[in-house]
This record gives C-alpha cells, sequence and structure tokens, in this order.
C-alpha cells in the first residue's frame, strides 16, 4: 500500500494547500496521471502520481494547508493475477461529480446539469461550478491572484477598474479598490476560491490572512530562500558580450520559411544554446548536496517566469539539450503560457538542474542572478542591442547580448565559469548546430 503525499515543488517549499482531487476514491490510476492541484505560495500546480493502483482512501480534504511529505490520499498497487477481463458495467449518474462539488452546487444555487465539465470524462469540477455561479465575473479580465484577492476580500470584479494590459485587473487594482471602500466588511474564503459568510476580519498572523494577500507570502518566500543562498553559497561572477549577428541572420533566414505561429524569437536560440553548453560543462549542470556537487544525469532548464499578480517560478525544460530549436520555442511559449494562468504540473518545476534569467524584454543589458539551490549556477541575460564591434579591423554595428554566469565557489571556480561562457559563445556563432 502507497501514500501519495505532498510534493516538494521547489527547494522553497515547506508546505502546501490541496486546491482539488482530480480523481474519485475507488478510481483507477497510473503513473503519471494527474490526480490533484495543490496551491504553493507562487503557484497552483498539477500534481501527478507516481505510482499505479486504485485510490483507496483520501486522508486531507482540499482547502487544507499541510506540510511537504505529508500523506495525502493512500494508492493501493494493483495485485498481480491472471489477465484481466471486462469489467461488468455498473450503473453511473448521469452528471459525473464527486460529493464535495455537489455541496459546493447546492450552496452555489447552481444546477449541475447545466454545467459543462473540464475534467477527465466531462467529470464537473469545483472550478467549473464557480464559473458557473458568477458568469459576469468569469468574463472579466483579471489575473487569477487578483480573483482570488477579490474573492477573500468580498470585491465584485465588475466595480474594479484594471490598470494592466489591455484593462485587465491586477492585484495592485483589488486592493486600491479595497481602500475605497474602507467601511465595506470583509469576507473570509476557503483556498479552493469558494465563499464563507461574513466574518470578523482574522489576525494578521493566520492562514487565511495569508491567502487574502498571496503577493506578501510569495516575497516571504523568495526573501527566504534568497537569504539562505546568498549566506550558504559563495557566488563569483563572470560576464562576456556575444556577437549575435550570425545567430540573428540565420534565425531570419529560418523564419522567412516558417508559418508566423512557428517563428523563432532569439531567446528560443539563447535557451538552447545554454542547455548545449550545460551538456558540455557539466560541472555547472547538478545540484550541491550533502557537502559535495552531484551531476545530473540530462539537462533539465529551468526558465524563470515573472507572473502576472507578481513572483517567480522556474519551470523546467526537459533534455533541452536534446530538443529540436523549433521544439524549446514551442515548449518555452507553452511553459510561461500556463505558468501565468497557474496550470504548470509538479513534473515542470521539479530540480531543474540549471537556471536562466532572461530580462531582455524589460530591457536590462545584464543580470547578476542570484544561484537557486540546491543548483550551482544560474545564467543571466539581457536585452539584445546592436553594438559597435570591431570586424576585420572595420567597425561595424551587430546585434549582441551581455551573458553572465553566476556560479557556486564550492563546485566549481572562475575557469570552469570561462569554459562555459567561451562554449556559449563558440555555440551562439553556428547557430545552424542548434
Amino acid at each position: 500500500m502507497g501514500e501519495f503525499t505532498m510534493p516538494s515543488l521547489g527547494a522553497d517549499m515547506d508546505e502546501g494547500t490541496l486546491v482539488e482531487w482530480l480523481v474519485t476514491q475507488g478510481a483507477e490510476v497510473a503513473r503519471g496521471d494527474v490526480v490533484a492541484v495543490v496551491e504553493t505560495s507562487k503557484s497552483t500546480i498539477e500534481v501527478e502520481c507516481f505510482e499505479s493502483g486504485t485510490v483507496t482512501e483520501f486522508l486531507v480534504e482540499p482547502g487544507t494547508t499541510v506540510a511537504v511529505g505529508t500523506p495525502l490520499a493512500v494508492i493501493t498497487p494493483a495485485a498481480p493475477g491472471p489477465p484481466s477481463v471486462p469489467p461488468v458495467p455498473v450503473p453511473v449518474e448521469t452528471t459525473s461529480a464527486t460529493p464535495l462539488v455537489r455541496h459546493q452546487a447546492a450552496e452555489e444555487g447552481v444546477d449541475l446539469d447545466a454545467v459543462h465539465g473540464t475534467g477527465a470524462g466531462g467529470r464537473i469540477r469545483r472550478a467549473d461550478v464557480a464559473r458557473a455561479a458568477r458568469p459576469a465575473s468569469a468574463r472579466i479580465a483579471a489575473s487569477p491572484l487578483a480573483r482570488r484577492l477579490a474573492d477573500s476580500l468580498g470585491v465584485d470584479l465588475a466595480t474594479v477598474k484594471g490598470t494592466g494590459s489591455r484593462g485587465a485587473i491586477k492585484a495592485d487594482d483589488v486592493r486600491a479598490a479595497t481602500g475605497a471602500e474602507a467601511g465595506s466588511k470583509e469576507r473570509t474564503h476557503t483556498a479552493v476560491g469558494r465563499r464563507a459568510a461574513p466574518a470578523e476580519p482574522p489576525p494578521a498572523n493566520t492562514a487565511t490572512a495569508t491567502a487574502a494577500a498571496p503577493s506578501a507570502g510569495d516575497r516571504l518566500a523568495i526573501a527566504r530562500l534568497m537569504s539562505r543562498a546568498k549566506r550558504e553559497i559563495p557566488h563569483y561572477y563572470l560576464a562576456t558580450t556575444i556577437d549575435l549577428a550570425a545567430a540573428v541572420e540565420w534565425m531570419h533566414r529560418q523564419n522567412s520559411t516558417l508559418p508566423v505561429a512557428e517563428r523563432l524569437v532569439p531567446a528560443a536560440l539563447l535557451l538552447k544554446a545554454v542547455a548545449l553548453a550545460a551538456r558540455e560543462v557539466p560541472e555547472l549542470n547538478g545540484h550541491w548536496k550533502e557537502d559535495h556537487f552531484v551531476p545530473a544525469t540530462g539537462v533539465r532548464l529551468g526558465t524563470a517566469v515573472a507572473l502576472r499578480g507578481g513572483g517567480l517560478v522556474a519551470p523546467a525544460l526537459a533534455d533541452a539539450d536534446r530538443m529540436p530549436l523549433g521544439d524549446v520555442m514551442a515548449t518555452m511559449k507553452d511553459l510561461v503560457l500556463r505558468a501565468r494562468h497557474g496550470r504548470l504540473r509538479a513534473s515542470e518545476t521539479a530540480d531543474p538542474t540549471v537556471t536562466v534569467t532572461n530580462l531582455g524584454d524589460q530591457g536590462v543589458e545584464s543580470v547578476l542572478g542570484v544561484i537557486y539551490p540546491p543548483q550551482v549556477a544560474m545564467i543571466g541575460l539581457g536585452r539584445v542591442t546592436d553594438r559597435p564591434v570591431a570586424v576585420d579591423g572595420m567597425l561595424a554595428v551587430h546585434p549582441a547580448v551581455t551573458a553572465t554566469l553566476s556560479a557556486d565557489h564550492r563546485a566549481t571556480d572562475g575557469a570552469t565559469g570561462a569554459r562555459f561562457l567561451t562554449a556559449l559563445d563558440r555555440l551562439l556563432q553556428h547557430p545552424e548546430d542548434l
């Protein structure tokens, strides 16, 4: 009998909130199936199980915050036996929904027969009920963080003026609206976003207060991890300027033959080159554990993504060094989109072996990152800009980028770091080989 536990989705994660079960008790699951949704201080993650069997018992109810490693459910492995025979059909309810979802629908006054289920096999999830209960709000452009904050403070999003892109409502807009309604009562809410009865504001140190201001919790989690990183990791820093004339010219030629949706951007070339350089210099690709460096067996390239509501996540491109360049581009776009909508999977956030932070789109020309433990390196990429360069004794203007390396001096020294940046430069001079 196996236990499905609260996973660790990052070095800075101590606890998580079970948002929703995506399977029912008695369901058959296979290794890799998504079975639950977990909320961390940074994002909402879809979590896969790591063994096949039957979900025998749920040990934790949705809305509960527990420590990493806490058993959430019991999964009983399938007993070995003769080949299986087709199961005998059993009557099922016309509308597929768990008792918890039915209870939510009853409270919200939602007719489940009229709800379109987005779960496996058309199963109705809590989010489906919430959308049906608040159709007008669902059509309003707002970040997931802004919606959660509005729920917690009892703010009607229809009354909030958005200051984000194309008028989208941000968390700060919701906070500003509550400041203008200082006399109104606040409402508490469960971790799954269902409204509760009006209540007195909780003490500032309660879990509910943290949920009402997730950006503060996010900043606290980042502060703790980065303080630990700077305290424990002896950083050294290197930087180089890379001429991208060959890479950009090759990229333009490729794009002229590709559909618009499949065209490359410089970030894709840079990520693939970083992944190949990490494979070439394995001393920077791995983790520092128990006072020694453990090299990784493959390259899981973490890519720092800024969330619209604030905070950062770093989903990983698995085997990025072996991905075709077009797949790197498509995977990068997909990860960024799902990260900003809280739809990442646990396997996509676990154990990056080296991380890239790219602030070029923010106008930054260079960035010196802080290493994300237990990794031993962070690569920073700035804005691609036209710069004067000497070519065959003549002055020319070429696109170039500043690449920086923050590395752990316990695992490597400057000579190793210089070898990595040299490899990165060389790879970008031959983009056809990426």
